[in-house]
């Protein structure tokens, strides 16, 4: 399991930092649009006057105290795609329930609901009001729901305060101690345990488990929740999406059969549907990965092309399908892929690199297409390649890197040196420490990675290979130092790399503990199965090098180079 060998804090994907990321573009899905967050339901209503059923969102059915079945519909949607992370989008559908039922209590819960905070996202300040109004108005209308929705009201009413709160862990708890209760008052309802289940989530996000590997005793209740829900009803579409985040760190294989029931359970979500790939990466399932994002692109295509609010899902979660996609096809050998989806993830708006919360990351989607280009050694397109502008220093500090790997190749040592020297005098700039990638690792811990990488690689060109295998244990001591992100920050395996260069030295055993090692991390891949069967060859261990090379031509079976 990769976090015996990377064993910190999960960080992942969150969109609360990517609220800040202000201008993406992704060619004919997104155009140009500046986001000022948070979107509420009122201005997204003011902007949209249209709200629209969604085809394809699946079947999901709640019932509420309602007049208007037309309500009912909206608040359905309402509900699935809050369960699907597309806040925005859902209190446009509670809000238009609202209309079309003004005693919807439930309708004015659901409203409420998604304003608050989320484990991608703290809640603002701007939300504070509309999420106070919003469950003011479900109170008020109590008396028109059952006594169940009076207890989803009641206890969510704990969450808000009418002003905003320095510290607001405090509502966070209390939501949490009251939907305890509600679940059990009314333990067979699936969506109050479901809701429970996140409420905890939300007091404690993405620090489920401790550093030894074991759930902490805190978050036991959220394991317990969510897998008596999926007992009842394995096509829960709340409760998949949630165990999946749940045990996804330490634990993926407990959450396989959730992934594989919801890849195709909301058609229209794009993020329900991507989201399986974060289980099958962890148990190297990278095929299914690649399907799942390629058919999250084309879900949020046919979303964005109807009107829609902008919104961190817009600007967050739709290119975070690109970028799962390209790591998915590297890690299966699939270099066309690979490189189109890297293509998609650098399109971004370079215009904004002055921006200080925002240059980390244009940067590193920048610079994925030569980071892909070495992966798949396409060294004339790097040479080829002009430099970034000077303005750039982390994607200039790649191309240093990417041009040195390039030179180290075609065996032109005093050409690598030279690129290798002008990465490293780049290095000295302070700056780099301050910029960061997803507001979690500096591009200056990046870059030390692909100084040791380049470093040990050229000592290859004279055949130095303790120099070369000390520079790669650097390279790998510092990677595994790294706040764990997905798809990672490095992008590749410096344990494979190791492995490589431990055959070239004649090392063979040692090259099998590396590549042993990268499939502890990367289970299933191709590029250190085939070098692990490589490595039992020259020991003349033929049988297990045998079965070896049949798992790597499994494994290869969609790559389009050779090994």
């Amino acid at each position: 399991m990769r976090n015996n060998k990377m064993n910190h804090k999960l960080k992942t994907l969150t969109i609360g930092f990517i609220v800040g990321l202000g201008l993406i573009i992704i060619p004919n899905l997104l155009s140009p649009f500046l986001f000022n967050p948070p979107v509420s339901a009122s201005s997204a209503q003011e902007k949209i006057e249209r709200v629209e059923l969604i085809d394809n969102l699946g079947n999901y059915h709640y019932p509420i105290s309602t007049t208007s079945d037309l309500a009912q519909k909206y608040f359905d949607q309402g509900l699935i795609l809050a369960y699907a992370f597309n806040h925005a989008e859902a209190a446009r559908a509670f809000k238009e329930a609202s209309r079309l039922d003004p005693n919807c209590a439930m309708c004015y819960w659901g409203l409420a609901y998604v304003q608050g905070p989320n484990i991608n996202a703290p809640m603002a300040d701007e939300q504070v009001s509309e999420a106070w109004q919003a469950i003011q108005q479900a109170i008020a209308l109590s008396n028109k729901a059952s006594p169940k929705e009076q207890a989803y009201i009641k206890a969510l009413a704990q969450r808000y305060s009418e002003q905003p709160m320095a510290d607001r862990s405090s509502l966070d708890l209390a939501y949490a101690q009251a939907m305890k209760q509600v679940v059990q008052d009314y333990p067979d309802d699936l969506d109050v345990a479901t809701l429970y289940a996140e409420s905890l989530m939300d007091t404690m996000p993405w620090d489920y488990w401790q550093d030894n590997g074991e759930l902490k005793p805190e978050a036991k209740p959220i394991l317990a929740t969510l897998e008596s829900v999926l007992e009842r009803n394995p096509k829960h579409p709340g409760a998949t999406h949630f165990y999946i985040h749940a045990t996804e760190k330490e634990q993926p294989k407990l959450a396989i059969e959730a992934a594989d029931n919801l890849r195709n359970l909301v058609p229209a979500s794009g993020h329900l549907v991507h989201m399986p790939s974060h289980i099958y990466i962890r148990v190297g399932r990278y095929q299914d990965a690649v399907i799942a994002n390629q058919k999250a692109v084309m879900a949020d295509r046919n979303y964005l092309a109807s009107p829609h609010p902008q919104s961190i899902y817009t600007i967050g979660y739709v290119p975070h399908n690109y970028h799962f996609l390209w790591f998915a096809a590297v890690m299966s050998g699939q270099s066309e892929i690979a490189m189109e989806a890297a293509q998609q993830t650098a399109a971004v708006d370079s215009s904004l690199i002055g921006n200080p919360s925002l240059s980390g990351i244009i940067q590193h989607f920048y610079v994925v297409p030569l980071y892909t280009e070495v992966r798949f050694g396409k060294w004339d397109k790097i040479l080829e390649t002009p430099a970034p502008t000077t303005d750039m220093k982390y994607a200039t500090g790649v191309w240093h890197y990417a041009r040195g790997m390039a030179f180290t190749s075609q065996g032109k040592k005093e050409e690598a040196n030279q690129e290798l020297a002008k990465l490293q005098a780049l290095m000295a700039d302070p700056d780099l420490e301050e910029l960061k990638i997803w507001s979690f690792n500096s591009t200056a811990s990046v870059l030390k990675i692909a100084d040791e990488v380049l470093t040990g690689s050229i000592a290859t060109i004279e055949q130095d290979y303790t120099t070369a295998t000390s520079h790669l244990k650097n390279a790998i001591a510092l990677e595994d130092k790294l706040v764990y992100t997905e798809p990672p920050d490095w992008y590749s395996p410096t344990r494979n790399l190791l492995g490589t260069i431990l055959l070239q030295g004649n090392q063979p055993e040692q090259a099998e503990q590396a590549f042993r090692d990268d499939l502890d991390i990367y289970p299933e891949n191709g590029w250190s199965l085939h070098g692990l069967a490589k490595s039992l060859q020259a020991q003349g261990k033929t049988a297990e090098a045998e079965t070896i090379q049949q798992q790597y031509q499994q494994a290869w079976q969609y790559a389009d180079i050779a090994k």
